[in-house]
């Protein structure tokens, strides 16, 4: 056989293995979450679920290439994972009487790799049941969202750091309490009795809503959008509202969808950030629009609404104006007045400032966000330095304009967002 013959003979094996690899890493961006959420609940155990995984993985890594991706690779990953769990304990179970009675408790039950039962339940979902189950009210309340978006949801503690407006030690230190709490005083991972649900709503919403943020607007890295943190959280938004269908949730969903509608708008073909007022609405999702608008009716006309649904009102007001000449901003600054005396923030507070600038005039949303930088809140938080540029660059006050551009770059993580500004800044110096 000449070389290149034994070249094209070997091709066939080395393109197999290469798409194995490649399903690989498909599937464990998509899906790997899901596949711890199912092995914490089957294994009563964060830290144990985690090796779990990072096993079960390497075994896909390992026999995948030769033996083919399984029919079902989430199931395959979930009973490998659970397998070298209890082999794990099993050779602890030598030096720990306990292990080896959480080992014995694990086994009935088990299922060949390639069965397709993760694991029953009334809720289908492992990762929304085990929301629930972190948003446990025996956890303090910041502790339960920030375990649930690091564990559940794959968020890194930076991420989640910025999303609380703290330093990454701090909210990592909260994390490691709320493991400890929970594997101390032996909370149940599963999903509580129906009446219990929506005292732990408030934290579950919580949790959802930061997903999609993070995926709608990322903190960090080279793309203004996360398409499969968005689109996971809309899923979860989904599920709950058919759990749980009260008017918050209902105003989550709404608010997700009437955001996600104008992802198609919000980047240039080469990923450049545009904003709301330069946007293409025709590239606006309309069936998400609807939808949404349709979620915010009905949350609004129970008369319990919350936050959310205001917000998701604030979200339709702009997805059905035509033009940006043609928003409402009375509307909106109205809104906004009322999500301030019913849940007041900072944010809430630089986004009201923001509406009256375009209702008032930029002097006077300008001095509205001199008021909350002047107190110390949002000092490090970009998105505050960056409306205020924009109100001095549309006043003429250029200089002031300049410092608040730089001091808005020096808190910017996102890459887009950082072009976006040295752009203003070229802009003024010309």
């Amino acid at each position: 056989m000449e070389e290149g013959d034994r070249t094209s003979a070997g091709d066939g094996p080395l393109r197999e293995a290469e798409r194995a690899r490649e399903a690989v890493e498909a599937i464990y961006r998509s899906d790997s979450r899901r596949v711890l959420a199912t092995l914490i609940r089957l294994l009563g155990d964060f830290d144990l679920a985690e090796e779990a995984l990072h096993d079960a993985f390497a075994a896909a890594v390992a026999q995948w290439p030769t033996r083919g991706v399984p029919a079902n690779p989430r199931a395959w990953l979930v009973s490998a994972g659970r397998f070298k769990a209890i082999d794990a304990l099993r050779r602890r179970a030598r030096f720990d009487a306990s292990v080896a009675r959480l080992a014995r408790e694990l086994e009935p039950g088990m299922t060949e790799l390639d069965g397709a039962d993760d694991g029953g339940s009334a809720v289908e979902d492992d990762r929304l049941r085990l929301i629930f189950a972190c948003c446990h009210p025996a956890l303090p309340a910041e502790a339960q969202v920030a375990l649930t978006l690091r564990e559940v949801c794959g968020l890194t503690t930076e991420e989640i750091a910025r999303a609380f407006l703290t330093s990454p030690p701090t909210l990592a230190q909260r994390i490691v309490r709320a493991k400890a709490r929970i594997r101390e005083e032996h909370l149940p991972y599963e999903l509580p009795p129906k009446a219990e649900l929506p005292q732990r709503l408030t934290s579950a919403l919580q949790v959802i809503y930061l997903v999609f943020n993070e995926g709608y607007a990322a903190t960090s890295g080279a793309s203004v959008v996360r398409a499969d943190l968005s689109g996971e959280a809309i899923r979860l938004g989904r599920l709950l509202v058919e759990l749980l269908p009260e008017s918050e949730a209902q105003g989550l969903l709404a608010l997700m969808l009437l955001q996600e509608s104008r992802r198609a708008a919000r980047t240039t073909a080469d990923g450049e950030l545009v904003l709301l007022d330069d946007q293409d609405r025709g590239l606006w999702n309309r069936d998400l629009i609807r939808e949404g608008v349709t979620l915010v009716e009905h949350a609004l006309s129970s008369r319990r609404h919350g936050p959310y649904a205001i917000q998701a009102a604030i979200a339709a007001v702009h997805a059905e104006s035509p033009t940006p000449s043609a928003t409402d901003w009375k509307e909106i600054v109205g809104l906004y007045d009322l999500l301030l005396r019913t849940h007041p923030s900072p944010v809430v507070e630089l986004n009201r400032a923001v509406a009256v600038a375009m209702r008032d005039g930029a002097a006077a949303g300008l001095a509205l966000i001199d008021t909350i930088l002047e107190r110390g809140d949002l000092a490090e938080y970009h998105l505050a330095h960056a409306a205020r540029a924009d109100l001095y660059r549309r006043l003429g006050r250029t200089r002031e304009a300049r410092e608040s551009y730089q001091r808005a770059l020096s808190f910017s993580r996102q890459e887009p967002e950082q072009r976006f500004l040295r752009r203003r800044l070229e802009e003024l110096a010309e």
